[in-house]
């Protein structure tokens, strides 16, 4: 949505004024990166829970297991797709389906020894047809089977994001995270929070009339506009079908 005309903007200064205040800034996202490889350090130093690898995957040739999904690397990183069993694509999750176009190329996590793959929390053939409709093409499976062990003692039918490394044929859960924490796999909203208006939602400590119209009542949610998932709709101009039903 584009941001109307005669909004405030910040004070105008010479060049070096403005270098100083940047600088000042600067600071603080240098103690921000320090701050972040620290917690990194930390998580490569929790311990881990042991996972079943026979847990029951539905991939495209049928049934796979929690094992086959690391495709024979070390490490497996998998979000948990919500799913709407029986709801057509416009009513698909928003956030999962920005999240998920964000991962594209895998040749460095990859290189590191990493699968991602999604695993969608509803039945393989249904969200396997959203998945074509999106035109992603990583690694996808249903959970569905296994759900209730692979996300025990959390909330089913929230995404989350679950990282797991295998030790021969023993698999083991090393982190989760959920909600803003998925945020990980977004690239949007890092370049957003760069620029002078942000996220433009209400939560955002800014300015008084900065623009905050995204995230308030109505058609203005986050990662949906006109009735449907933001993403979606490039798919729907180049002419691609959403019908999820069978056949």
């Amino acid at each position: 949505m584009p941001i109307p005309a005669g909004l405030p903007l910040p004070s105008v200064v010479d060049r070096a004024a403005f270098e100083t205040e940047l600088e000042a800034l600067r600071v603080r996202e240098k103690a921000h990166t320090r701050e972040g490889d620290a917690i990194a350090a930390a998580r490569r130093r929790l311990p881990m829970v042991e996972m079943d690898a026979t847990l029951p995957l539905i991939g495209p040739n049928g049934r796979v297991t929690l094992l086959d999904a690391f495709e024979g690397r070390r490490q497996l990183a998998a979000y948990y797709f919500m799913w709407h069993a029986g709801h057509p694509a416009a009513d698909q999750c928003e956030g999962c389906t920005l999240y998920t176009s964000q991962i594209r190329e895998l040749s460095l996590l990859h290189s590191r020894d990493i699968t991602f793959a999604v695993l969608c929390q509803g039945s393989y053939d249904e969200s396997a047809r959203y998945r074509q409709f999106m035109g992603w093409d990583v690694p996808w499976y249903s959970a569905e089977p296994s759900l209730a062990t692979l996300l025990v003692g959390r909330e089913i039918g929230l995404f989350h994001l679950v990282c797991y490394v295998r030790d021969g044929d023993r698999v083991f859960e090393t982190y989760w995270t959920r909600r803003r924490g998925v945020e990980a796999m977004d690239n949007n909203y890092s370049l957003i929070d760069l620029t002078l208006y942000g996220r433009q939602e209400p939560w955002e400590d800014s300015p008084p009339g900065w623009p905050q119209a995204w995230g308030v009542a109505g058609d203005q949610h986050p990662y949906r506009i006109n009735g449907r998932p933001i993403v979606q709709w490039s798919r729907i101009e180049a002419g691609r079908s959403d019908d999820l039903s069978p056949g």
